[in-house]
């Protein structure tokens, strides 16, 4: 991937404002290192919580500025915890407190970045998170370019495009929370641009409420509305898994380009600076064994389970999985969070840890990436997180997936019907379970899923790929014909 003509003191400066999360900060770190190789100076910005986390989980040394790869952090506006635990904010709390206080902090950063005294080239353009639209306001003020980055899937992006008209058309708010239980949310609705006939179930969850008032409802369509103003929108998906719903973008009125420039994990192998690559973003602390104990195992002989960064389960879900995954015999790598079961420490049965210990690996926190790659991995069993998703494609890895909330709903229909992937959990019960993975590793729909999946590893590998990759050519659209636009005038 080759870097622009700039001189050591007239450089681009890219400032990336993330949701302060860890599946909105991964491939949000991941762009601004692109945008890095390809010669630009990038402020990442934190929130301090978050600071304060991946210091905890990476050392003092996680946020070592290089010469024009710095980091700064703002408030989150949320009340400062006193005894904080390692664990993701309340979603809603922190999207309601986002929106309204972080936008004068984030325009006074930018003010001192602008100063001019400190080494640092003004700020030319803002890669925004699609949830942190109050980047847009500080980026009309300056009269720059703005991007906002959906780390939402495609389809995902494109559900919450279209959560006005849910309400619109009196879709949502429900008129009872029966509704969820009583078979209506396996109503369909043909009129989503770019989708074949979709279930109400497997629309971003944040419909399922009967408060018209919602915070979560009424935030994405304020966001959702708000991304019209930007210069364009960037997925982290490629044309020839979602072309129907990229084409389908420009169909919505007054929706700026968007462009796909996945997967962005794929990209970042044309950087070889080992500084830059060494730049990384876990809140959680990784277990180094786990890749020490894949190396022993067999050819798709594992079942990976993780279930992301801000799924929570009962105590009871908890044991089901367990015993499920002890039942089928299979060996497997389980990514437990100390906080993944809701309200307490999550703690296995002592009776299970006995009898898996000999075939089986428990760890706080893994690198995903390389576990997905390894080829000891023969499936996945997900919350169905865009990350974790697009990470078990390029793996060429089928999935297990149980969705949480968000648009993990709608990635675990696509993942099933659409790409033919990926099996769904709709019951959590043991049985069920031992079902699922006994399939996924050995069953015909497991051979056909495994098929797939390594098609669309292919794929992704090919958009990825220089010089004639569709994400790869994006990416240099996205900086010429919008993050350059003003600094290409100056």
């Amino acid at each position: 991937m080759g870097s622009l003509n700039i001189t050591k003191n007239n450089k681009p400066h890219a400032v990336f404002m993330p949701y302060p999360a860890q599946g909105h900060i991964n491939p949000m770190l991941k762009l601004a290192k692109l945008l890095h190789h390809k010669g630009f100076h990038i402020t990442f910005v934190y929130t301090d919580y978050n600071r304060n986390r991946l210091l905890k989980s990476r050392g003092s040394d996680s946020l070592r500025n290089l010469p024009s790869f710095r980091f700064e952090t703002i408030p989150d506006g949320l009340p400062v915890d006193p005894n904080p635990v390692d664990a993701t904010q309340d979603v809603p709390l922190l999207c309601d407190s986002t929106s309204k206080r972080c936008l004068p902090h984030f325009k006074k950063l930018i003010s001192e970045l602008n100063v001019g005294d400190s080494g640092v080239p003004p700020v030319t353009c803002i890669v925004s998170d699609g949830t942190m639209s109050f980047g847009i306001e500080a980026a009309e003020e300056l009269e720059i370019p703005v991007v906002v980055f959906w780390t939402a899937s495609g389809c995902g992006t494109m559900c919450y495009m279209h959560y006005r008209q849910l309400v619109d058309k009196d879709f949502t708010p429900l008129k009872d929370m029966n509704d969820i239980t009583n078979g209506y949310l396996e109503t369909t609705i043909n009129w989503v641009p770019g989708m074949k006939e979709i279930r109400l179930r497997d629309m971003p969850s944040f419909i399922r409420t009967t408060d018209p008032n919602d915070i979560m409802l009424n935030f994405f369509i304020r966001e959702s509305k708000r991304a019209q103003r930007a210069h364009a929108i960037i997925v982290n998906t490629f044309d020839a898994l979602d072309h129907d719903i990229l084409e389908a973008f420009s169909t919505i009125n007054n929706l700026p380009p968007v462009y796909s420039v996945g997967p962005l994990n794929l990209l970042l192998n044309h950087i070889t600076d080992k500084d830059l690559k060494s730049i990384a973003s876990n809140l959680w602390k990784e277990d180094p064994k786990c890749i020490e104990w894949l190396d022993k195992q067999e050819p798709n002989s594992v079942v990976y389970i993780n279930f992301g960064s801000i799924t929570t389960m009962t105590n009871e879900n908890l044991i089901e999985f367990a015993w499920g995954i002890a039942n089928s015999n299979k060996k497997f790598l389980w990514v437990i969070r100390p906080d993944l079961v809701a309200g307490e420490n999550a703690v296995l049965p002592p009776e299970f840890v006995e009898v898996t210990k000999i075939r089986g690996m428990l760890a706080n926190w893994c690198p995903q990436e390389q576990v997905l790659a390894h080829p000891s991995i023969g499936v996945f069993l997900t919350h169905s997180g865009w990350n974790s998703t697009l990470e078990s494609m390029c793996g060429g890895v089928p999935m297990i997936c149980w969705p949480f909330f968000a648009e993990q709903q709608t990635n675990c229909r696509f993942c099933c019907t659409e790409w033919g992937i990926g099996l769904e959990i709709e019951d959590v019960r043991r049985d069920k379970i031992e079902s699922l993975v006994r399939e996924s590793m050995d069953g015909e729909k497991g051979v056909d899923m495994k098929q797939k999946a390594l098609k669309l590893k292919k794929l992704a590998k090919e958009a990825a790929s220089a010089p004639n990759g569709s994400s790869f050519q994006n990416l240099d659209k996205l900086i010429h014909q919008v993050l350059l636009s003003k600094f290409a005038k100056n």
